[in-house]
């Protein structure tokens, strides 16, 4: 890895830790706290690669992205922020970011991107128009705050459908936050002066539910909340109005806590809907997949708790200890009712284990992942699917070479799950597996799977 490569970060460790690992790697680095040395730099003609923090002394690293862009076009810039909101993904992505990073990052993984952007600018250099403002709507008090890699893929997903007319269908257990993804996309993306309307099965009982729908959504967005609760009558009204779309139409998104796979073997859910909601498919993590956000997620609403006027409390390590452990059947928005319901029913500043484990009661304190199927061995999920993949041929055969692409869908989750449990150590990795390390090594090489050790950097 060659070329010169701005930094430009508050915090004096980062900048130093940052300096060494690009210099060792070949590059040649500047490093300020400043973003008023950072433009001049970049208005000097120096640096192919900017790597700048979000919140600095002086201003704010994203709102310089477009005069980076006017005065040098081409230059990518790498965010980095310890903001870790859909609100900073979304900014990175609308300002024309080439990457964005929340803090904690990995280093190695920092490193592999610096490469990638400095061969893109040897390869294609291109000028950037100048991008659109992002919504001015109360997105930090969204509760889709996340630093675990399921939300921030989500983050990136969301940033990249927001601006295009292909159908979301978000997925996810209730209290996930489904229909806050589906308000997200809507509000930063160009549609956002226009209508946001959210359907009922009530909407559709009538002949001209479609019809008023679309009028009252007049090229915004149309949400069909839980649409699995949709009856085949209502359903069908929707298929027709999806094959009857004009020019100005909305964007559609749909939302369910159901296995609308399951629902249509069960012959409950039309196939035709499916394949005309399932254009983009966001699905939401559960909390008990992404433990290590509790505790931001609870410090968020502490704090939005403080600033709507309510009593300053915080957690003790022993009550978030507890709240760490417990299954949240009901996610995210349960969450923010325990807490709620923790700030006024005690005087003491600091939230005690006693008073957690008095609101939550003697649940367990893990509990097991469930599909529809809970009892379900894997070889029967697999043929399942199989079978599906086979009936929507109809009396045709899929096309040739399925036995390559079904093993490499069971092939990447796989490694990249026992990749993620081993931190990365692909010694450890191969011996989990049972499988020679070599033979590991093709294997990512050959999936693509993007490897990162468990080396964090504050």
């Amino acid at each position: 890895m060659d070329g010169t490569i701005l930094v430009a970060d508050d915090d004096r460790t980062i900048r130093t830790v940052l300096t060494q690992a690009l210099t060792r790697a070949g590059c040649k680095v500047h490093a300020t706290s400043s973003l008023t040395t950072l433009m001049r730099w970049v208005d000097e003609g120096k640096g192919d690669l900017v790597v700048t923090d979000v919140m600095m002394p002086d201003g704010n690293g994203l709102e310089m992205i477009p005069r980076i862009a006017e005065l040098r076009p081409g230059l990518p810039v790498i965010v980095i922020s310890a903001q870790n909101t859909i609100m900073t993904a979304i900014q990175a992505a609308e300002a024309e970011a080439f990457d964005y990073l929340p803090k904690p990052f990995d280093l190695p993984d920092l490193m592999k991107r610096a490469g990638r952007a400095l061969e893109t600018r040897r390869h294609a250099r291109r000028a950037p128009e100048a991008p659109p403002r992002p919504a001015e709507i109360a997105g930090e008090d969204l509760p889709l705050v996340g630093r675990t890699g399921a939300m921030q893929a989500l983050y990136r997903l969301v940033a990249r459908v927001m601006n295009s007319d292909v159908p979301v269908l978000v997925t996810g257990e209730s209290g996930t936050g489904k229909s806050l993804i589906a308000r997200a996309i809507h509000d930063f993306s160009d549609r956002r002066g226009l209508p946001f309307v959210v359907a009922r099965p009530s909407d559709l009982e009538s002949l001209d539910g479609p019809e008023t729908l679309l009028s009252r959504a007049r090229g915004g967005t149309l949400v069909f909340d839980e649409i699995a609760d949709y009856d085949d009558a209502a359903q069908a009204r929707i298929v027709r109005m999806l094959d009857n779309l004009a020019d100005n139409a909305p964007r559609i998104i749909a939302t369910s806590q159901q296995d609308l796979s399951g629902q249509m073997e069960a012959g409950t859910f039309r196939q035709d809907l499916f394949y005309r909601i399932n254009g983009v498919t966001i699905a939401v993590p559960s909390l008990r997949e992404r433990v290590d956000d509790i505790a931001l997620l609870a410090e968020h609403f502490l704090a939005r708790a403080a600033r709507d006027g309510g009593p300053v409390r915080q957690l003790g390590d022993d009550a978030l200890e507890v709240i760490r452990a417990y299954t949240w059947p009901g996610n995210v928005r349960q969450l923010e009712n325990t807490l709620r319901r923790l700030i006024m029913t005690g005087i003491e500043p600091e939230i005690s284990r006693a008073e957690v484990e008095q609101v939550l009661g003697n649940q367990p304190a893990t509990e097991p992942l469930r599909s529809v199927n809970s009892g379900d061995k894997l070889s029967e999920s697999v043929a399942r699917h199989l079978r599906r993949y086979f009936d929507l041929h109809g009396n045709s055969l899929p096309p040739p070479g399925l036995y390559t692409r079904i093993l490499r869908e069971v092939e990447l989750p796989l490694l990249e799950i026992a990749l993620d449990a081993t931190g990365g150590n692909q010694a450890k990795c191969a011996e989990l597996l049972g499988i020679n390390r070599n033979t590991l090594r093709k294997k990512i090489t050959d999936l693509d799977i993007r490897v990162t050790r468990r080396r964090k950097l504050m």
